[in-house]
């Protein structure tokens, strides 16, 4: 044996420091709208903030998951994910295009907001926004769960975690 050499080849995952800071600071500012959001609608009685603070608010969090879903997008969030585990890109791919739904729902959110706020729609009431703002933040807690989960599957896998 000697004289011989084995050559050991693994694999890594290489990630931008200006990329992860950015991503960590997004998932922050995300992380507390979504907390200010959710403590607003949980009350609707006397506590209930103008409805231009709500509109505003709402804004934010719309502008804010933009810019999440287009650090994703364009920083190929999944792209090493699938290159671990190829039999993943189906799941990858329905998660991505999950970001379209996600950010019509807040969207819709937002105008709904803008009606009570203007007085648009007589039905529109503060109830019926706080049920809204509560099934989106459902669907986007689950998106998220499936985003980690695949990451998670995906890497697991190739370092041999459960073996």
């Amino acid at each position: 044996m000697r004289g011989m050499s084995m050559a050991i080849v693994t694999r890594a995952l290489t990630l931008n420091a200006a990329f992860l800071q950015e991503i960590k600071e997004d998932n922050r500012l995300l992380r507390e709208l979504l907390a200010q959001t959710s403590s607003v609608f949980e009350d609707l009685g006397e506590g209930f903030p103008p409805h231009r603070d709500v509109v505003d608010l709402l804004w934010r969090l719309r502008d804010q998951l933009a810019m999440h879903f287009a650090l994703e997008d364009a920083y190929g969030y999944f792209d090493d994910a699938i290159a671990e585990a190829p039999r993943l890109s189906q799941q990858a791919e329905q998660l991505r295009r999950q970001h379209d739904d996600l950010f019509l729902q807040i969207c819709e959110l937002v105008e709904e907001a803008e009606q009570l706020l203007y007085g648009e729609r007589a039905e529109q009431n503060r109830a019926t926004l706080a049920a809204s703002y509560r099934s989106f933040h459902v669907t986007f807690h689950e998106h998220e769960s499936h985003e980690n989960r695949l990451i998670l599957e995906a890497f697991d896998d190739d370092i041999g975690v459960g073996d």
